[in-house]
């Protein structure tokens, strides 16, 4: 399991009548265990600021080091 997440905002669209989502990496998060062992904290980066009310997190594809593709 990785401890690394792409960030990303759902986008709605209709392609031929029908509706679906992509979703656009805005940042990334890592899970990392808290110092004292108490448990896990997610540290979540940005790329820039975000004005949305729903962010999404994957955990990245095989070969994904751009992190600039849509979902």
């Amino acid at each position: 399991m990785t401890n690394r997440f792409n960030i990303t905002v759902p986008v709605t669209y209709t392609s031929n009548g029908a509706e679906k989502t992509s979703y656009r990496r805005v940042g990334v998060a890592f899970l990392n265990d808290r110092a004292d062992g108490s448990g896990q904290v997610l540290n979540i980066k940005l790329d820039f600021p975000v004005a949305v009310d729903e962010l999404v997190g994957f955990e990245p594809k095989a070969g994904d080091q751009d992190d600039s593709v849509t979902e």
